[in-house]
C-alpha cells in the first residue's frame, strides 16, 4: 500500500491496521479470511458486489448490524461461519473483492505542483460521511466530506484526513404519534469499528495532548481506511483523561457551546499536532468549514523557528491553508463572546505564544470592535490563503456577506470563490443503472479522461432499457418503504388501519416523490402541506403520485421540530396515510435507497440560503429528475429543458414568497410533471418523461461528480490558484 509517510514505519497505524486484519483472519476459515482484509478498508464499500460478499455470510445479522463489516465477522458464530466458508459464490466473492482493493491501493500516486505522498493535502472536518457503520456525520456536510475521501482515493490523490471519533455519534431520531421529534445517542463499541488505534514503535498507543479549559486532554489516534485515504480520528475517551473531557469527543455538534468550542480547538490544533506526530507532512491543509480554523494558528507556531518571528510564520501558515465555506444562513456561522473563547483556549493561546487579542481579532468582521464576538468563519477567512462557496451562487451570497471584512474593495472583488460541490457517483449509483452503463458505457466510464463525452453515450440508450432501470430502482424503494413503513408506525403506537396503509398501497407504478434532508426552518418542508386540499388531491388522483419524507432537526431547532408536527397534522386523512412515508434517523443509507429510488426529487430553500446541496446530485445519477428552487447548485444546473424549475428571487416578505413558490410548485406537479409521467406511448413508457431524464443525466451527470470537483480542488485552491 502507498504511504503518506515521510519518517519511519511505525507511526502511521498502517502496520497496526494490518495486524487487525490478520488477527481477525485468525478467527476466520481460511477460504473466508481475505475478508477479514476488505473489512478494514471502506473501498469494499463502493466496489461493486462488496456489500453483497458480507451479506452472503450472515444477512439478518449484517442487517442488525448496520452493515457493519468487522461486527459482522468479530461475532458471527462459529458454525455461521463454517457454513460460509462452503458457498463457493462466497469464497470467489471474497477473494475478488481483496484482490480488487489491492489493485487499487497499488497504483501508483497522483503527483505533481507541489503535492505527493510526502507532502499530501490534508482535510480537516468535523464530520465524515463515509458509511453509516461509522456514525460520525449528521447530514450533507459529512457526506461531501466522505465523498471528497473516496474521490481523492480513486483518483489516486495523496491526501489524508483529520476529525473526531465521536464515541455517542449523532443523535438517533424516533418520531412519536404526534409528530414530535425525540432524540437519543448510543454508544459506539470501539472494539468493532472498523478502524484500529495507532500504537508508537513501542506498542503503546501513539497520543497528544492539547491545553484545553485549563486542563492537559490526552487524545489518541484512532486510523480508518478510505480506499487509499487514511482518515485520522481523535479521541479523548481515555482513563487518563477526567470523565468532563471525555465529553469532547463524545457527539458531535453537541448542544453546549464549551463543549464545542473544546471540539474545535481539538480539531484545529490537535489534528496538526496529530499529523506532526504521526509523521507526516501536508503540502496544504484544507478546513473544510471553520470548525478546524486553529490549525494555521498550531502550524504558525510550529514553523516559527523557520521564519523568524510570529507574523512571518503566520504568514507561512496562510499560504498552506485553504478555507471552504458551507452556509450562508447566519445561524450555521458560529459566533462566542471573546471571554468564552479565551477561557477555553487561553493554555493554548500560551503554548502558541500568541497573545488572546491577536487572537479574537482575527475572528472579528472589524477587528477594532471591543463589542463584537468572535466568529469562526471571519477567522477562517483571515488565516486563508484561498476561500470559496461550494456553488457559483454561494460563491456570489459569500462575497457580499463578508465583504466588510475587505472594505476597501468592491463586492465581486472579495476574495472569495467557489467550487461547486459534486457526488461520488460510485457511492450513490444503484446498481441496476450502473449495470446498465457498464453495458452501454462501457467499463471505464467512471474514469474516462473525458467524462462529458462518455455521458453522453447515455443518448444512444433505448427507452426500453433505461426505463426498466429506472422501474427497477423504484421498486427496490418501493418494497423497502411498504415494511419499514409498518414497522415505524406500529413502533410509535399507531391504530393497526393507519399502521398498514402505506404497506398495502406504495406502489411500484406510481409517480414517486422525494424530500429527505436536514429539517431546518428554512428548507420549507411545510410548503408541501400548505394547500392541504392540493395535496389530497395529488394522492388521490387517477394519476397519483406517492410522497417519501425524511429528515432531522437539530435537537434545539424547535421551530423545525413544529414544521414537522404540522405535516404530521395530516396523517389522519385517508389519501396521507396511504400514499406518504415518513421515514426515522435519516442516514447515508436512507439516502442511498431514496436517491435511487425517487422519480422526482424536491428541493425547496428559501433563497439564498441553500449554499449548494447535494441530495439532487445523487438523484441524477440515478434517473431522478429534479423541480428544485433556483439557489445553490441548481441555479448553475437547470437549463429548462433537464428538470423543473422554481424561481430563486430573494424576497424581503417571506409570506408572500411561500404564496407565490407553492403556487408554482403546484402548477408544475399538475400541468408538467404529472402529464410527463403518466403519458404513454403503445409499449407503455413515458417519452417526455424519458427524454427529460436523458437530458438530465447526460448534462449534469459529469458537471456534477466529484471527479469535476476534485479536478477544480487540484487545478485552483490546492496548486495555490485562488
Amino acid at each position: 500500500m502507498l504511504s503518506v509517510i515521510a519518517d519511519g514505519p511505525h507511526r502511521d497505524g498502517e502496520a497496526d491496521r494490518r495486524r487487525a486484519a490478520e488477527a481477525l483472519a485468525a478467527r476466520l476459515p481460511e477460504p473466508l479470511r481475505p475478508l477479514a482484509h476488505a473489512a478494514y478498508n471502506y473501498r469494499w464499500s463502493w466496489t461493486p458486489g462488496g456489500a453483497d460478499c458480507f451479506e452472503r455470510v450472515d444477512p439478518e445479522r449484517w442487517a442488525r448490524l448496520e452493515h457493519n463489516p468487522v461486527a459482522l465477522l468479530t461475532t458471527a458464530s462459529a458454525s455461521s461461519l463454517e457454513a460460509a466458508a462452503t458457498d463457493p459464490d462466497l469464497v470467489a466473492c471474497a477473494a475478488r473483492l481483496w484482490s480488487e482493493i489491492q489493485a487499487d491501493l497499488d497504483r501508483p500516486p497522483a503527483v505533481g505542483a507541489g503535492l505527493g505522498p510526502r507532502r499530501p493535502v490534508a482535510f480537516l472536518c468535523a464530520e465524515f460521511g463515509i458509511h453509516v457503520s461509522l456514525p460520525i456525520y449528521s447530514g450533507g456536510l459529512g457526506a461531501l466530506a466522505g465523498d471528497i475521501l473516496k474521490e481523492a482515493s480513486d483518483r489516486a490523490l495523496p491526501m489524508v484526513a483529520v476529525g473526531l471519533m465521536y464515541r455517542r455519534g449523532y443523535f438517533r431520531q424516533r418520531i412519536d404519534a404526534g409528530g414530535m421529534q425525540h432524540e437519543h445517542w448510543t454508544m459506539i463499541d470501539p472494539d468493532l469499528v472498523p478502524g484500529v488505534r495507532v500504537t508508537g514503535p513501542g506498542g503503546d498507543p501513539l497520543t497528544i495532548t492539547i491545553p484545553i479549559a485549563g486542563e492537559s486532554v490526552t487524545a489518541a489516534i484512532w486510523r480508518v481506511e478510505v480506499g487509499r485515504v487514511p482518515l485520522f480520528l481523535l479521541d479523548t475517551e481515555l482513563p487518563e483523561n477526567a470523565p468532563l473531557q471525555h465529553w469532547v469527543t463524545a457527539r458531535l455538534y453537541d448542544g453546549d457551546s464549551d463543549t464545542r468550542l473544546s471540539q474545535y480547538a481539538l480539531l484545529g490544533a490537535g489534528s496538526v499536532r496529530a499529523l506532526a506526530a504521526l509523521g507526516i507532512t501536508p503540502g496544504v491543509f484544507h478546513l473544510n468549514e471553520g470548525h478546524a480554523v486553529l490549525a494555521p494558528l498550531q502550524l504558525a507556531a510550529d514553523l516559527a523557528s523557520e521564519h523568524g518571528g510570529q507574523g512571518q510564520a503566520i504568514e507561512a501558515a496562510r499560504a498552506r491553508t485553504v478555507f471552504t465555506t458551507h452556509t450562508p444562513v447566519p445561524a450555521g456561522n458560529d459566533t462566542y463572546p471573546a471571554e468564552q473563547v479565551l477561557a477555553v483556549v487561553s493554555g493554548l493561546l500560551d503554548e502558541l505564544g500568541l497573545e488572546p487579542e491577536g487572537l479574537i481579532r482575527f475572528g472579528r468582521t472589524d477587528a477594532d470592535n471591543a463589542e463584537e464576538p468572535f466568529g469562526i468563519t471571519q477567522a477562517a477567512l483571515r488565516l486563508s490563503r484561498s476561500a470559496g462557496g461550494v456553488s457559483r451562487r454561494h460563491g456570489e451570497v459569500a462575497r457580499e456577506m463578508w465583504r466588510e471584512l475587505w472594505s476597501d474593495r468592491e463586492v465581486d472583488e472579495v476574495p472569495i470563490g467557489h467550487v461547486t460541490n459534486g457526488v461520488h457517483v460510485p457511492t450513490w449509483i444503484g446498481a441496476p443503472v450502473r449495470r446498465l452503463f457498464d453495458e452501454q458505457l462501457g467499463e471505464g466510464w467512471l474514469f474516462a479522461s473525458d467524462p462529458t463525452a462518455a455521458w453522453e453515450a447515455v443518448d444512444r440508450i433505448s427507452d426500453e432499457a433505461l426505463w426498466r432501470a429506472r422501474c427497477a430502482q423504484r421498486a427496490e424503494l418501493v418494497a423497502h418503504l411498504r415494511g419499514r413503513s409498518l414497522d415505524q408506525r406500529l413502533e410509535r403506537g399507531e391504530p393497526r388501519e393507519y399502521a398498514t396503509a402505506a404497506a398495502g398501497t406504495f406502489d411500484p407504478a406510481v409517480l414517486t416523490i422525494g424530500f429527505a434532508r436536514r429539517l431546518a426552518t428554512y428548507k420549507r418542508l411545510d410548503l408541501l402541506t400548505r394547500n392541504p386540499e392540493f395535496v389530497l388531491a395529488l394522492l388521490s388522483d387517477a394519476r397519483p403520485a406517492q410522497i417519501v419524507l425524511a429528515g432531522k432537526a437539530h435537537p434545539r431547532d424547535d421551530e423545525a421540530k413544529r414544521m414537522l408536527q404540522r405535516v404530521f397534522g395530516l396523517k389522519r386523512a385517508r389519501q396521507v396515510a396511504e400514499r406518504v412515508v415518513f421515514l426515522d434517523n435519516y442516514d447515508l443509507a436512507e439516502g442511498a435507497r431514496l436517491t435511487r429510488g425517487c422519480d422526482l426529487w424536491l428541493n425547496l430553500p428559501r433563497p439564498p440560503l441553500e449554499a449548494s446541496g447535494t441530495s439532487g446530485m445523487k438523484s441524477v445519477v440515478n434517473g431522478g429528475l429534479q423541480l428544485s428552487v433556483l439557489d445553490g447548485w441548481w441555479a448553475e444546473a437547470y437549463d429548462g429543458t433537464n428538470g423543473w424549475a422554481i424561481d430563486g428571487e430573494v424576497d424581503s416578505d417571506p409570506a408572500a414568497q411561500d404564496a407565490r413558490h407553492s403556487d408554482q410548485l403546484e402548477r408544475l406537479l399538475l400541468e408538467e410533471v404529472l402529464p410527463a409521467f403518466y403519458t404513454r406511448d403503445a409499449d407503455g413508457r413515458p417519452p417526455a418523461w424519458l427524454d427529460r431524464m436523458r437530458r438530465s443525466m447526460r448534462t449534469l451527470g459529469p458537471r456534477f461528480a466529484a471527479t469535476r470537483m476534485i479536478a477544480e480542488y487540484v487545478r485552483g485552491p490546492y496548486t495555490g490558484a485562488p
